[in-house]
């Protein structure tokens, strides 16, 4: 489970986004990044929230912000769900769970009695330095955006 706190340095991230290209942390350096994980591409839940980033994108950007999804599904379901939808940010394939693991959204999930292990759905703010701004544990999918720059969430 998630043992990173606000103020805590943002662990090192190395993953392939949708086109195969390796992203990194250090790519980010001096700007405000959105790094939110996501269970699966092309789900319900997952879509509603991709699109509510997708459809602030603009106002996000204005903000001086960047943004990235993390799901453990392949680049190929990434460039699918990307065209799909028209995502104007990328997504990263964590698909030996690295980068899920670093930041502790792996772990036991309950769903109607059933436990399981899984993604927890987790938005991290990190700022220009490197440093978590903000945790956002409880993602409304269709309020994600607001939950961000809400600073009583």
């Amino acid at each position: 489970m998630i043992t990173l706190k606000e103020g805590d340095t943002a662990p090192a991230i190395k993953a392939k986004d949708q086109d195969g290209s390796i992203v990194t942390l250090k790519q980010f350096s001096g700007k405000k990044l959105i790094l939110f994980f996501y269970p699966e591409d092309d789900t319900p839940v997952c879509t509603v929230e991709a699109c509510n980033f997708r459809d602030n994108f603009s106002m996000l950007r204005k903000g001086g912000y960047e943004i990235l999804g993390v799901s453990p599904n392949s680049a190929e379901s990434h460039k699918k769900f990307i065209g799909k939808y028209k995502l104007p940010y990328t997504l990263l394939a964590d698909e030996d769970k690295k980068v899920i693991n670093d930041y502790g959204v792996w772990g036991l999930k309950k769903l109607y009695g059933r436990e399981y292990m899984g993604l927890h759905r987790t938005i991290f703010v990190i700022d220009e330095k490197g440093k978590i701004e903000k945790i956002v544990h409880r993602v409304l999918s269709k309020k994600a955006t607001g939950q961000l720059l809400n600073p009583k969430t």
